[in-house]
């Protein structure tokens, strides 16, 4: 097994024991959108468990080391990817700013908050993708500001292809600590579902918006 898979998989194991992620095949969650789903996740848990969320900064901190050696900036998008932003940018010795999901309406109308120069390269943090218009949005307002993008970094996608044709277009590298796929995975082999289970997670990845029980 790959560095890459098999720290995808124990940040998957995190998020199941301290659910993070919850599945539920038999009885699915409504999100925003109106998509019925086995799963429903909350990355900002991470932060009330501090080995969890130390060993998630370090994945963070050696992903941008690694695949991001020139940033200069971290940016959170707000809200789930602010604390923890701090922390990587805490560890790296960078400045930190985050982005707001939309203009403030009041005072001077920022989108993005803190101290960014023109063209300076720019790490985005999330903490979760779904179909990644929120976290483009964010990109598109720090694009608006001056600065240059060197990728995204988040804890977990779903890995939907409306995702990442998304990003494709929009020029910005996307790289996660886990994803679905390998979520359920580890689900399957500590536990957490059993075969039929994991045959309807499975189904549900295939076409989420039309998916029934």
């Amino acid at each position: 097994m790959d560095q890459n898979s098999e720290r995808a998989l124990k940040v998957a194991d995190f998020l199941l024991q301290i659910a993070a992620v919850k599945l539920s095949p038999e009885n699915p969650f409504t999100w925003a959108s109106g998509i019925k789903s086995p799963i429903y996740c909350d990355n900002r848990k991470t932060l009330s468990y501090p080995a969890i969320r130390e060993e998630i900064k370090k994945a963070f901190c050696e992903i941008i080391r690694a695949q991001f050696p020139h940033a200069e900036v971290i940016a959170g998008v707000a809200t789930g990817g602010i604390a923890i932003g701090a922390l990587v940018a805490e560890e790296l010795n960078l400045p930190f700013i985050y982005v707001r999901s939309e203009a403030k309406k009041h005072g001077l109308g920022n989108q993005v908050e803190g101290v960014l120069h023109a063209n300076q390269k720019v790490v985005v943090i999330e903490d979760l993708v779904s179909t990644g218009k929120s976290s483009l949005t964010a990109v598109d307002a720090l694009r608006e500001a001056g600065a240059n993008i060197e990728g995204m970094v988040a804890i977990f996608t779903y890995g939907f292809e409306k995702a990442t044709t998304a990003f494709n277009n929009a020029n910005c590298q996307l790289v996660t600590l886990s994803d679905y796929d390998q979520l359920i995975q580890q689900a399957a082999q500590s536990g957490y579902v059993n075969n039929d289970q994991l045959t309807t997670l499975k189904e549900w990845k295939l076409n989420p918006e039309a998916w029934k029980l």
